[in-house]
């Protein structure tokens, strides 16, 4: 009786046990459920990269006219924003003494030149007299002396009259080249000179614009890198065309070409200036307009991943990369500072070709875990 008690607590012990192991393996099983993840497979692919800078732009041409005597503005023949040609006249300046000048020094001229007439007579009044022998040779000399002395009067006189016809000239403002009027900051009977705080306004020549950009110095070092054994020039000739991106964010319908780079670096920002030089023939642009300018850069083979397929723990970046099992391992990369779009980023190491990776949904994934491919 004993014995066959003790059996049938051994089996009840059994089954308790075998139901505990089946409760304890679907709950495993709920945990460690497989469920499918997307998938990548690393291909070599051809890539789009660009790099923003801003940039302030100026036109081809950008002078400040400023007067170069003193005086009052007495006409302002153009307006702001006004197209203007090579020539045309500008501003008119009221300088009254510069006309007494000019009549004062052709006054002088007058009189210098009947000086030298009289003394050109005395020298040939005395050539035949000192031939006779009736007044010295010394006579002669001192006549011809005095005539030098006129003559360079004279040249004096025709300077100075030179310089006045100059400063009258300089009494009317006229434009040096085609281009745009800027800002008109004085009126009418305003005095203004070459001291003046402000110039009488700005001709700007926007044809063309000139787009000014800095790159640091560790761009720099990479950009000249590129070139290898080629000439700089060579480089800038070869390179890509640049867009430019407007204030208002929309792309500018023209493409723009880097056309030169400073020679030196910035010792105050450690930076060197590049100009791009942009066609502007609907006049949209305009000098000191402000935009970000887009350098493009092709890469063939390259290694390229979606950025939603990526964390960054403790300063580095991870992406979780799938093995033929199905297991997942978190494997450190790193990435160019340049992307091709806002969704993807070029790896330059820890990834090969024909690696798989997650390419999604990667919040719930751990170290070792097994997935389903999809």
């Amino acid at each position: 009786m004993k014995k066959g008690f003790t059996f049938l607590c051994l089996v009840a012990l059994i089954l308790f046990g075998a139901c505990q192991d089946k409760k304890q393996e679907e709950a495993w099983g709920t945990v460690d459920q497989v469920e499918p993840y997307p998938v990548l497979l690393i291909q070599p692919e051809n890539a789009h990269l660009f790099t923003d800078y801003p940039v302030v732009l100026q036109g081809i041409k950008d002078v400040a006219l400023r007067p170069k005597i003193d005086g009052f503005i007495e006409e302002i023949y153009v307006d702001e924003g006004q197209t203007v040609k090579k020539g045309q006249l500008l501003f008119k300046i009221y300088a009254p003494q510069y006309q007494q000048e000019y009549r004062a020094a052709e006054a002088s001229i007058k009189n210098a030149e009947a000086e030298v007439n009289n003394a050109r007579l005395q020298v040939a009044k005395a050539k035949p007299l000192v031939d006779a022998g009736i007044i010295s040779s010394y006579e002669l000399a001192a006549a011809e002396y005095a005539l030098k002395s006129k003559e360079a009067q004279l040249t004096q006189a025709k300077a100075n009259l030179s310089n006045a016809q100059a400063n009258v000239g300089y009494t009317k403002v006229i434009a040096p080249f085609d281009g745009l009027i800027g800002l008109i900051p004085y009126k009418v009977g305003a005095l203004v000179s070459s001291m003046s705080s402000e110039p009488l306004t700005t001709l700007s020549e926007i044809g063309s614009i000139h787009a000014y950009f800095a790159m640091n110095e560790k761009e720099f070092i990479n950009f000249i890198q590129k070139a290898g054994e080629q000439p700089l020039e060579q480089q800038l000739a070869s390179m890509a065309e640049v867009s430019l991106v407007l204030a208002n964010r929309d792309a500018y319908h023209h493409k723009g070409k880097i056309n030169t780079v400073s020679g030196q670096v910035d010792s105050q920002t450690g930076s060197v200036s590049f100009r791009a030089v942009f066609p502007n023939p609907q006049g949209v642009l305009r000098s000191g307009n402000s935009a970000t300018i887009r350098v493009h850069e092709q890469l063939s083979e390259a290694i390229l991943v979606p950025q939603k397929a990526t964390f960054e723990l403790q300063g580095k970046r991870f992406i979780y990369v799938v093995n033929a099992e199905g297991v997942v391992t978190s494997t450190a990369i790193e990435i160019m500072e340049k992307v091709p779009s806002s969704q993807s980023f070029v790896v330059t190491s820890g990834l090969k070709f024909g690696d798989t990776i997650v390419s999604a949904d990667i919040g719930g994934l751990r170290e070792g875990m097994k997935i389903k491919l999809q």
